[in-house]
Formats: C-alpha cells, structure tokens, sequence
C-alpha cells in the first residue's frame, strides 16, 4: 500500500503538518510526548486499509508543524482548537478522535468541549481525568530526594538543556524506559523515569537499553531523532507547563461528562497505570464516560500503546470505528 501524504494546513492561526492515509470516515490521530505524526505509522496504513479516512498531524509544537514561542499559547484550549481548526481546513464535519499519551488528554476534552465535530473517541494510555478540587502540580509526588517528571518539566530551560544534549540518546533512552521491555519482571514499566532526583536529569538512571526493542527500528529512531535535533523539545514540554493553566481555564467544565461513544486501551505495564489515584480513576471511568464501550488492557505492553502492540491496537480500533453509525 502507499505511503501516507503529508501537507500542511493552515488551523487556528498556526500551520499543522499532517499525514493522511485513505478515503472513508475520518479518524483524527493525536500523538503524545516525545512523538509525532509517526507514532500512527501502523495506523495509518490499517485504517486505510479498513477504509476509513486516516489523519495525524504534527501537534503544536512538533515536527514539522508551528510552535510559537509563548507558554501560554499551549493550553487544552489552544489544541482542541487546533483539531477543529483542522477538520475545518480538510472540509470535515466530523471525526472520530483518538489519540495517545497527551494527545489522548486532547481527544477526551476534544470530545468533552466539541461532541457536535467529535463523534467519538478512542484513549490509548491516558484515560480520561476530570477536574479535581485543586491544582495538579500540588498533588504531584515530591520528596525530600526528588520530584515528579513533570514537575522537573515546569522550568523552562531546565529539561531542554538535558534532552536536547543528545537527542538520540535521550529518545533511545526514553522510549525503551517506559516500554513494556524495559525491566522485565518488574510490575511497572517506566518506574525510573516517574522521580527525577533533585540536581540530576530525568535520564539519570535511566536503564539503557541493550538493543533496541523489536517494534522500534533504527529507522524509526532515526525519523524521531531527526526531528527533535531539528526542533527541539520546547514545544512538546510547553504542554505539561500549561497543566495548572489548564485546570483554572477549565473550571466552568467541572463535572462535566463526556457523552459520546468511547475506548480505552492501555498496556499493563504502562506507568500512567501506576500514577498515584490511577486504580481508582479507572474503576470508576464510566462515571465520568457513560458511553465508554470497553477497557482493553494489552498484556507486557508499556506506555508506547500503538507502536509496541500496533495489529492489536489497530484492531480493536477498526472494530470500534466499525461499531458506530456511519459519519463521513
């Protein structure tokens, strides 16, 4: 089958790169960090296949799509907009939404906020999570040793100097630590990137990876490796420095359900699955998504959902997608 094609669009001010693949109902790929459009390599082709219409775009701040210099121009606000801004640049009036990682956060709210333009959507790692009664970063792990990665993330600067040293290592790193691969045996994927020490990196005993894991090739690192010495890792980190800005933008949408049909996929091993409250969040996730369908659970599977298991998630994707009413 041919490759995708990309292009650029433009959406809610800002250019978007996105790769598309296919003609039929259109699905609307969201990746995470530290990705891109390629993180959808295998879904692109599978959904073609399935006939559906498959679209991934470089997210703000990634690839080969804008990334504007201002923090603030990354709120949940600030990407939804980008994918309504996207379906309005290809025509669309609607889409499934599905997306991984921090593009899941954005298919959940896409979701929430647009159920008229998003007609459903599909979680990989990130399950839906509503508002809390305080802000994020004040119940984020920290002792007197170490933060929470995300909290090494809040100051800019800080992260990019270790990251961006070496870009290749750094990905290698990254994405064979918080696979299903990594540490075999232990319960958790991932648990030695969760707590950065204080006045070390977050790779600091990071376990380095032997050879690479089977679903990632050279050539696949070498694509993400290529973007990220060419960007750098700003963009990306600016989303997670928008986590406080996003709980107070999202007040009047407090206990708020989303009421569209959804799936959620999620690998055993992942280290979301471990965040602290994540059991609860899951046994109750239909409170909060009436209309979720299923639960699927990948066995071995670390937080790289769709590329370490790509025919399975590919699969139960085809047979959701196929499950609802036909929109084009």
């Amino acid at each position: 089958m041919s490759e995708p094609i990309q292009r650029i669009i433009e959406t809610n001010g800002i250019r978007l790169n996105i790769a598309e693949h296919g003609d039929g109902p259109l699905v609307l790929l969201c990746h995470g960090f530290p990705e891109s459009w390629y993180s959808w390599r295998h879904q692109l082709g599978a959904l073609a296949a399935a006939g559906f219409r498959a679209v991934a775009p470089d997210m703000r701040g990634y690839g080969k799509s804008d990334r504007p210099e201002a923090i603030d121009q990354y709120t949940l606000f600030h990407l939804v907009g980008d994918m309504v801004g996207l379906l309005d640049a290809i025509e669309a009036p609607t889409s499934v939404i599905v997306g991984h990682d921090w593009g899941a956060v954005v298919a959940w709210y896409a979701a929430l906020l647009r159920p008229d333009r998003f007609h459903a959507v599909i979680g990989l790692s990130v399950p839906f999570r509503p508002r809390g009664n305080a802000r994020p970063t004040s119940l984020m792990p920290r002792t007197a040793d170490s933060q929470f990665y995300q909290l090494y993330f809040q100051q800019p600067g800080v992260a990019e100097a270790e990251l961006e040293r070496d870009p290749r290592a750094t990905l290698r790193a990254m994405l064979y630590a918080a696979s299903g691969d990594a540490s075999a045996g232990s319960t958790t994927a991932g648990a030695g990137i969760s707590m950065v020490p204080h006045g070390r990196g977050l790779l600091q005993g990071v376990e380095a990876p032997p050879n690479l894991p089977h679903w990632l090739s050279e050539r696949d690192l070498d694509f993400y490796t290529g973007e990220f010495r060419r960007t750098g890792f700003a963009g990306g980190l600016n989303w997670y420095r928008n986590i406080d800005r996003n709980w107070e933008l999202m007040a009047p949408f407090a206990g708020a359900r989303i009421k569209v049909p959804a799936l959620y996929i999620a690998g055993d091993r992942d280290l979301v699955i471990a965040f602290p409250g994540m059991d609860q969040l899951l046994a109750n996730l239909r409170n909060f998504v009436p209309q979720i369908r299923d639960t699927l659970v990948l066995p071995g599977c670390g937080h790289w959902t769709q590329q370490e298991r790509p025919d399975k998630v590919s699969a139960a994707m085809i047979e959701f997608l196929r499950s609802l009413p036909n929109r084009n």
